[in-house]
């Protein structure tokens, strides 16, 4: 067995320019995980965000839904009319409410989703 008898070469490794290096980067993130004053007006954005989303969608559920009753007690003809042997009035808030609403709550998430992408981007986003 040989023996070698010089050591391996050492390689010098330094935090300190890491750690500059990544907190340019990664300050709003470090906000967030710190709690500080920058990373709750972040989160309170989001959650505003959030926030309008559904209320205005709630309104469009409001207004597609909740006229219909209306439309029905001040027009009684529009609630006579026969479609495929059945009331209108059943067509409408009894069979095709859910797909409506299941279109509402797709939306919804894509929308909802699209708002968090757009959060998790102005974190990971370098200081300009």
């Amino acid at each position: 067995m040989a023996v070698d008898p010089s050591p391996p070469a050492r390689t010098r490794v330094v935090l300190a320019d890491a750690a500059t290096r990544r907190s340019a980067a990664d300050r709003a993130g470090t906000d967030l995980a710190e709690q500080t004053p920058i990373g709750e007006a972040l989160v309170k954005g989001l959650v505003r965000a959030q926030l309008a989303l559904a209320l205005r969608l709630a309104l469009v559920v409001a207004a597609g839904l909740g006229t219909l009753p209306l439309l029905f007690a001040v027009a009684p003809t529009v609630g006579s009319v026969k479609v495929f042997g059945v009331h209108l009035p059943w067509v409408l808030l009894g069979l095709l409410s859910f797909p409506f609403l299941v279109g509402v709550g797709a939306a919804y998430v894509r929308w909802a989703e699209r708002n968090e992408q757009d959060f998790a981007a102005l974190i990971r986003r370098p200081e300009q």
